[in-house]
């Protein structure tokens, strides 16, 4: 490393955000940026540890520890602190087809692993890969790469998210002829239609499918294979498949007074909402409105994140969002939650920053279990019924909840939306296809090959994995294209 003591000399630091008051009036990105010098003096806090866990990507008592693309973090921290830039995007996009992704929406288990965080604050990663890539577009330094030889091979992807388009881009580099299919009339997945645009600009996303184009790779939009195309024309018309259709099937709430008006899946709030930003700037009313709503949101996740702070963008009267589990300590908990595992801490996300600038309070509520709704004379919510629940060991040692007598509570609620997960992928597709679930209804396909039991279909990111993170995605797609690759040619040399 060119600093060896810089995670001694300097402190952790991160890019100020534009004020919550100010952002929650637009749907723009919110993070400001480092100076080069800055970055330089982050990229030295790296330690060029002797095992660096940052780009180790497992899983630890069910959390992601480290990076599941696995980045050579120490590689290009090290070439910023020296203003090699040119070189550290190089090294990034060896392992990252999209680290413009990444660096914005990833919750960087990869920090959670660096080895300075065991003392100190950890290396500011994330940060400085979303700096790298964006100086490389800036400096026109990313462009189109056509491969040079083409092997005649047609494969189609079955989806355009993160898995999807990981997937389509390495077959590319492979050199076959890939079609990406996408039911929505745009491409991207949830990058375009589940995760909002303060989170990810939609212009970040068509930059690079416009690269993609430029690349070989044709996308086919408003087209759902098993309804608009048949799924017999497939294996008759391609050589192999890639599914990539993620897990889109959302969880019921399963309680009292769920079918009343007014209560609405998080995803259809989300989608609806950034499609009619996208179409006409709100323009053509096409979304769930919640301007002057009392808002409940039900789940802690980063979807029930992205819908307060949406609700908030809308101007609703006020949201509170309900999460099952008990708040984190404030730091972690070294006997129940050590490094490298994921750290488990209170923290506020930008909607819940925003929520108590405008409100003056956290909008959540822990430990709180929702037991029913309750409608008025019109069959529309007005109520929300919760209790509030402790956790403790039952007689086999085991952590399980408990309802906390009298503390049975009643919130007002207009608007309600339902984020508490998906339950695995819509299932027409692959039984037209005769593709094999497993006992989740996920795809049936060993991790690492990826191969389904119908010779020349493939299956990766959360439709074979259930719900994760992008990263995963990207390592699905990715490591899927190497199997299709060598399912075609009888070797590989992809990653």
């Amino acid at each position: 490393m060119g600093s060896t003591t810089g995670f001694m000399e300097f402190k952790r630091q991160l890019p100020t955000d534009r004020h919550p008051l100010e952002r929650i009036k637009d749907w723009k990105e919110f993070h400001l940026h480092l100076t080069e010098e800055q970055l330089k003096t982050q990229g030295s806090r790296c330690m060029d540890c002797g095992i660096p866990y940052c780009n180790s990507g497992v899983m630890l008592s069910g959390s992601t520890s480290g990076c599941p693309i696995h980045n050579l973090i120490p590689e290009w921290n090290d070439l910023v602190y020296r203003g090699l830039w040119k070189e550290a995007l190089q090294r990034l996009l060896k392992t990252n087809n999209f680290p413009e992704f990444t660096g914005r929406i990833c919750p960087a288990p990869c920090e959670g692993a660096c080895t300075v965080g065991i003392s100190d604050e950890p290396v500011a990663i994330k940060t400085i890969e979303q700096a790298i890539v964006d100086k490389g577009f800036e400096e026109g330094w990313i462009v189109p790469e056509a491969p040079k030889h083409r092997t005649g091979k047609k494969v189609a992807v079955i989806g355009s998210g993160p898995a999807g388009m990981a997937a389509a881009a390495q077959l590319n580099k492979a050199g076959h002829l890939v079609t990406v299919f996408e039911r929505a009339d745009r491409i991207g997945g949830l990058l375009t239609y589940g995760i909002p645009s303060m989170k990810l600009e939609k212009n970040v996303v068509e930059r690079r499918v416009k690269l993609m184009e430029q690349e070989g790779i044709t996308f086919v939009t408003n087209t759902e294979i098993g309804k608009n195309y048949e799924s017999e024309r497939l294996l008759k018309e391609f050589d192999a498949v890639v599914l990539c259709t993620g897990s889109t099937r959302p969880r019921e709430v399963g309680i009292p007074g769920s079918d009343l008006k007014g209560i609405h899946f998080a995803m259809d709030y989300l989608t609806g909402t950034i499609k009619s930003q996208l179409d006409s700037n709100f323009a053509d009313g096409n979304f769930i409105d919640t301007a002057g709503k009392d808002v409940i949101v039900v789940g802690g996740g980063d979807t029930g994140t992205d819908c307060v702070a949406t609700a908030l963008r809308q101007s609703c009267n006020s949201v509170t969002q309900f999460h099952t589990h008990p708040k984190g300590p404030d730091a972690r908990e070294w006997n129940d939650n050590p490094w490298p595992e994921f750290p488990k801490v209170y923290q506020l996300d930008y909607a819940q920053e925003e929520a108590k600038a405008l409100y003056g309070n956290d909008p959540r509520q822990f430990a709180c279990l929702t037991k029913k709704f309750v409608g008025d004379e019109n069959g529309n919510v007005k109520e929300l019924h919760t209790i509030d629940m402790q956790w403790v060991r039952d007689e086999n040692g085991s952590i399980v909840r408990q309802p906390i007598e009298g503390s049975e509570r009643v919130w007002k609620a207009d608007a309600v939306f339902v984020a508490i997960g998906f339950t695995g992928p819509e299932q027409g597709l692959l039984q037209q296809l005769g593709v094999e679930t497993d006992k989740r209804s996920n795809v049936k396909a060993e991790y690492g090959k990826y191969a389904t039991n119908v010779p020349g279909i493939f299956a990766a990111g959360d439709n074979r994995r259930g719900q994760s993170l992008v990263v995963w995605a990207i390592n699905e797609g990715r490591e899927a294209a190497r199997e299709v690759d060598r399912y075609l040619m009888g070797t590989s040399n992809l990653p």
